[in-house]
């Protein structure tokens, strides 16, 4: 007998629960703010120069007291948009040499991606917070707590007051703060590395979420560099 059984939504499977002021919210109540952190050419520097970076960079992970994320985003670059902007440029070409020059380099170009994908990558570095303690089985603190009181006997806060939205309140702003401390501490390391990094904003998150979940359905034209 087939299964009647619906697919789950994709939601079911990602750990967000929303995204608002640069800040990702988990389901299970934990904070993360993305950088977006420029590049270098590391071949390209001297044994001395790389040496120094290298020993730059591990004083940097040494200085921090938390963990972070880092990773590198590689999206396949479909040219296709690319390749219709020369046909139109050779269309429009009324110089006999330059017409040639434009479509034998459209056609290299052609035969190049045919054989190698183009490839962009970008560098991120995620950084966490996490107020909420869970216990081993990923129960909410609070929620074991209660539990345990409910089945000795003792209720729990049935009603929810006044002072209790202010006080979570005030406890989301302290740490929304030290999330932004450790972001801000993470930038001025990087600087001192000679690296540049932005705090990716709403939109951009979730473009970047899009994208690592819908790898194949995002190929863009011609990536744009953002400034970093």
């Amino acid at each position: 007998m087939p299964s009647t059984k619906e697919a789950l939504p994709t939601q079911n499977f990602v750990g967000i629960e929303h995204i608002e002021n640069g800040t990702v919210t988990l389901k299970d109540g934990s904070l993360r703010q993305v950088l977006l952190v420029s590049g270098t050419n590391f071949d390209l520097k001297s044994e001395e120069e790389q040496n120094l970076i290298i020993s730059l960079f591990q004083g940097f992970l040494n200085s921090l007291n938390f963990s972070i994320q880092i990773f590198i985003h590689s999206r396949k670059v479909n040219i296709d948009g690319y390749l219709t902007t020369l046909e139109k440029r050779e269309t429009e070409e009324s110089n006999a040499l330059l017409k040639n020059q434009i479509l034998e380099y459209k056609e290299f170009i052609r035969a190049f991606v045919s054989e190698n994908a183009i490839m962009t990558k970008s560098y991120f570095i995620v950084v966490p917070y996490d107020p909420i303690q869970l216990s081993p089985g990923g129960e909410a603190l609070s929620s074991k707590v209660f539990g345990f009181l409910k089945k000795k006997g003792v209720q729990g806060p049935t009603k929810r007051l006044p002072e209790a939205d202010a006080t979570e309140e005030r406890v989301e702003k302290e740490h929304m703060e030290q999330l932004s401390q450790r972001t801000n501490q993470i930038v001025a390391g990087l600087n001192q590395l000679g690296l540049r990094a932005i705090q990716l904003e709403d939109d951009e998150l979730t473009e970047l979420f899009y994208n690592l979940y819908n790898p194949e359905a995002i190929e863009k034209e011609l990536p744009e560099e953002k400034e970093i």
